[in-house]
């Protein structure tokens, strides 16, 4: 008898809810709402389906990182030096003032 009971208030709830539905798209501003809730719905399972496909992008991730820590540490390739540098003579200060006549 419990589950009866139990059943029809479930069923009543349900009802319920399904009416309150119905109801909120004629109210002004309503019909907003049960559109925002369904783009919400879409936008959320196609980020579940990208989120999925991470798990696969992670397992690559690791075999990369395997393979790289395996290899040996070659080292790197040295920047080529221009052979035209010239040094200048000339102080930082600028250039020295004439002597004063004696």
């Amino acid at each position: 008898m419990a589950k009866t009971q139990q059943k029809d208030i479930l069923t009543r709830v349900q009802d319920l809810g399904a009416e309150a539905l119905h109801r909120l798209a004629d109210v002004p501003g309503g019909s907003r709402l049960v559109d925002a809730a369904n783009e919400t719905k879409s936008r959320l399972d196609d980020m579940q389906k990208k989120l999925r496909g991470l798990d696969e992008l992670e397992k690559r991730v690791a075999k990369l990182e395997q393979r790289l820590g395996a290899e040996p540490k070659k080292a790197p390739p040295r920047a080529a030096k221009p052979s035209t540098v010239r040094k200048t003579t000339s102080s930082p200060k600028g250039p020295a003032a004439p002597k004063p006549p004696a």
